[in-house]
């Protein structure tokens, strides 16, 4: 009989390791809160830098697990220690019986209400990340939809960084995901200014300081470094940003028509649930703490709970991808009784 292996949730690091899972002969076994599979990947349009489509990926993802259990709209109710393994009982009634556990429930968007300064619930022309994502997938958004657009703003660092916010680190994606938003509205609205509000560009990856160049040489979107102290609406009803231009050293008031917060992530609630069950460590950022930072990053303090993807913090696709696949190996490593 195949030996169960319990993977936590249903994004792109959950779907990579039970594809490798089903490979290696395991039977994974996926336990996803909402109602489908793909994680916050599966509401984006295209990911950088190469602008390929999410949906493409996921449903790559999802074609590859076809002989995977899937549990949707369950959550764990139970995780508890055995003499050998672990007992998961789901939300629904299903008990599981597994020697090694799979934690990889992601990430949480940052609330941007919460920074009151930006007018997010407020004023109707600004929305978020994730708004201008769901808009790009559906054009469903009376707030960009039929209106003449004509200069548009992004903020980074919301929630991110921040020690009013309860949060210092850096979400490491939100520069080059709003580069990547700021050239998709480009194409959308050819004639309009568009200005990138940021502290420090932070470009980790593989080709991303080119899709920086060819943001500004291509598609001329202006990088304004100086963070935003103040969003208000005129008597026209147009948005009003107030900034300091650091690099210059003045002051700075531009008219918008739409501005677009770059919330960042933070630790899933749920993710904090699970490691209380199980006893699970959580680090001083208030994500996962893997047994070291260095050497094991997809192991936990506890024997068979391991960890892949923006659990243990932020991630680019390629890195959750990458991790998945070592947590599989740490798993099979596991089981098999390898050190």
């Amino acid at each position: 009989m195949k030996e169960n292996v319990v993977i936590i949730g249903g994004g792109i690091a959950g779907m990579e390791a039970a594809k490798q899972l089903l490979s290696l002969g395991y039977c994974p076994i996926i336990v996803e809160q909402s109602d489908r599979l793909g994680g916050h990947v599966g509401q984006w349009h295209k990911l950088f830098p190469d602008m390929t489509s999410a949906q493409d990926l996921v449903e790559e993802l999802k074609q590859s697990i076809s002989g995977a259990n899937v549990f949707l709209e369950t959550g764990v109710a139970s995780l508890n220690r055995l003499k050998d393994g672990y007992s998961i009982v789901l939300s629904n009634g299903i008990n599981i019986i597994a020697r090694a556990v799979l934690i990889a429930t992601g990430f949480h968007l940052f609330d941007a209400s919460k920074k009151e300064e930006y007018g997010y619930g407020v004023y109707d022309q600004v929305i978020t990340n994730r708004d201008l994502e769901h808009w790009f997938n559906t054009g469903d958004d009376p707030r960009i939809s039929g209106k003449d657009i004509k200069r548009i703003g992004f903020v980074h660092c919301v929630g991110s960084r921040d020690l009013k916010a309860g949060n210092s680190q850096c979400s490491k994606v939100c520069c080059v995901t709003a580069i990547k938003q700021a050239i998709e509205m480009k194409e959308k609205f050819p004639g309009a200014e568009i200005y990138c509000f940021y502290m420090d560009l932070r470009l980790f990856g593989k080709k991303y300081e080119d899709f920086y160049i060819n943001a500004q040489q291509d598609y001329d979107i202006h990088f304004i470094r100086g963070r935003v102290s103040e969003v208000g609406e005129n008597i026209e009803g147009k948005l009003v940003v107030k900034a300091e231009d650091t690099l210059s050293g003045k002051p700075l008031k531009v008219t918008l028509d739409l501005l677009v917060l770059m919330a960042g992530m933070v630790c899933n609630p749920r993710t904090t649930e699970i490691a209380r069950m199980i006893h699970t460590d959580v680090d001083t950022d208030g994500f996962l703490r893997s047994r070291n930072n260095i050497y094991s990053i997809m192991e936990s303090n506890q024997p068979g709970i391991f960890l892949a993807g923006a659990c243990t913090g932020t991630k680019t696709v390629p890195e959750t991808v990458a991790e998945a696949r070592a947590a599989v190996l740490s798993i099979h490593n596991y089981l098999n009784g390898a050190q």
